[in-house]
């Protein structure tokens, strides 16, 4: 059986070097992730505010955290003094919160625009114009510890590749528009985090720069 860093060894060799990998350690057990560690990873990603500050206090400190599931805007607080970069980022009321509690520890925390390209209902996140209205919006510019790095989205979870691909072709073109209208000047506006365990490959076909891979790697829970 091949053990946990031997998997996210074999999940490197198969993407490009300018794609960053997020082992995605949710409900595994600090175990899992010192072997990783110890293995010489250290991006790691979470969805649970609590869960993660839990093992930002006990885990090895050099280690780059990445929240990726939704955040609740009460729950912010537990991850705003450590988190490396909030990846689903679907609304100014979040935005304002996250700036909020930014400005409490003094640092300028790293959001991806969460953009729903799925078909599924229960997927969150802006459309264009919505995001486009934001971006335009006082509110926004006046967020001052928020720096957006990028976008995000998932796909939809299903069997068909032209489906997953068109979804993510729709992402790739609303990061473009983005940095085309709104970021031009800003050289880190780079990222795009699309992709999972089943469907990175795909991903990194249409542009992702961020996938984020959990089952591959810590084995299905």
């Amino acid at each position: 059986m091949m053990n946990i860093s031997q998997n996210i060894d074999q999940v490197l060799k198969s993407i490009p070097e300018n794609v960053k990998l997020i082992a995605v350690s949710k409900t595994k057990p600090n175990e899992a992730i010192i072997e990783a560690y110890e293995g010489g990873y250290k991006i790691f990603g979470e969805n649970k505010p609590q869960e993660l500050k839990g093992k930002f206090e006990t885990l090895a400190k050099d280690i780059e955290w990445h929240f990726i599931g939704h955040l609740q805007t009460n729950k912010v607080k537990y991850i705003a003094e450590f988190v490396h970069l909030i990846h689903a980022v679907d609304s100014i009321k979040l935005l304002k919160e996250i700036n909020k509690q930014a400005l409490k520890h003094n640092r300028v925390i790293n959001c991806l625009l969460q953009f729903h390209i799925a078909e599924e209902e229960s997927k969150f996140g802006y459309n264009l114009s919505e995001a486009k209205v934001m971006l335009e919006s006082e509110e926004f510019k006046n967020l001052g510890n928020i720096n957006i790095v990028g976008v995000m989205g998932m796909a939809t979870f299903t069997e068909d590749k032209n489906q997953v691909r068109s979804e993510f072709k729709q992402l790739k073109a609303n990061f473009d528009l983005l940095k085309l209208d709104f970021f031009q000047d800003k050289a880190d506006f780079t990222e795009i985090s699309m992709g999972m365990s089943g469907d990175y490959q795909l991903a990194i076909e249409e542009g992702s720069t961020i996938v984020r891979v959990g089952s591959s790697i810590f084995g299905t829970r």
